[in-house]
């Protein structure tokens, strides 16, 4: 039998989705221990698999593996599309457990485009992969334009720079009761109308604090000027999907960012992804105050949801089983 497991992870935004510039998209984004996906199993005959969206992925893993079938079962998944990487991390695992369990090699870089994955971003892989702190180099604008290659034809965006995130530090989480965030073809449809009108001197601004602000801090172990710098950049995110999301943030997740950074526990804060996840740099040292601000944060907002803290993972998915 064969065993994956992997945490979530968190979406800070992109470098850049104008047109006018030679690489489009470009994620940025972080590995955690916590929540997580995790599957295992063993060579069949066919598919087996109580959960439908890891028996699509198990389909598909079969075909790229070339192998008959898989008995999977999934004891932990992610909620889906609430900003934490539920569809990449459960399509990543699926296909390593596949594999493991025929003692294959996964190619999990090559093979994710087969599984619909890094098509935009290539943070969820890349965490995978390695964990730690990513950001991707994004994809040549002119393959791009407004709409993707068909499915599996393109590459999952290179490696522009990859950190070990500082053992001490924390993520607070907050997932409040909303909406899921877009997927599938409502995303791609928003993603398209958000591209096209994307103001180029945003990503120049991103450029700026990525480089003089974001990764000085996480090589420096330097917490609070790190997470200014990503709140900033998602700020500067939303300036471009404000139209298609309601306002910088989506809702209620302005609220509960104005909410939580005015904690001195809490050293910035933002939306992962479309949402409604919240997220909040921290360290081990304050992440209790940083709970409390977080859980205030949503009695304010008078929503409900769920607080947790996580550490980081600097690590790739744990991979265990028949080899």
């Amino acid at each position: 039998m064969a065993q994956v497991t992997v945490g979530a992870r968190l979406h800070f935004g992109f470098q850049n989705l104008s047109l006018a510039y030679e690489r489009l998209y470009g994620g940025l984004g972080v590995a955690l221990e916590s929540p997580t996906v995790s599957v295992e199993a063993l060579p069949a005959d066919e598919i087996r698999c109580d959960d439908s969206r890891a028996r699509e992925y198990a389909r598909c893993a079969t075909d790229i593996l070339d192998v008959p079938g898989i008995d999977l079962q999934v004891h932990k998944t992610l909620p889906g599309h609430v900003g934490l990487g539920s569809g990449t991390q459960l399509a990543l695992t699926v296909l390593a457990a596949t594999a493991r369990a025929y003692d294959c090699r996964p190619e999990i870089r090559n093979n994710a485009p087969a599984l619909d994955r890094g098509g935009r971003s290539g943070v969820g892989v890349s965490t995978f992969e390695r964990g730690g702190f990513v950001v991707d180099a994004g994809h040549p604008t002119e393959r791009f334009t407004t709409d993707r290659p068909s499915r599996g034809e393109w590459s999952v965006p290179p490696v522009a720079a990859q950190h070990t995130i500082p053992e001490a530090w924390r993520f607070v989480v907050v997932l409040p009761e909303a909406e899921p965030g877009r997927s599938g073809d409502n995303e791609d449809e928003s993603m398209r109308t958000v591209v096209e009108r994307a103001d180029p001197t945003i990503a120049d601004d991103i450029s700026a604090i990525l480089l003089r602000q974001v990764l000085p801090a996480i090589a420096g172990d330097d917490p609070e000027t790190f997470g200014d710098g990503v709140a900033e950049i998602g700020r500067l995110n939303g300036a471009w999907y404000a139209d298609e999301q309601g306002g910088v943030y989506r809702p209620p997740v302005g609220e509960l960012v104005t909410e939580m950074e005015e904690s001195p526990a809490i050293f910035g804060a933002g939306q992962s992804s479309w949402g409604p996840a919240v997220y909040g740099v921290t360290t081990r040292k304050e992440a209790d105050s940083a709970v409390e601000a977080a859980e205030m944060a949503l009695d304010s907002a008078g929503v409900g949801g769920d607080v947790l803290v996580a550490q980081p993972r600097n690590t790739g998915a744990s991979v265990n089983g028949k080899q």
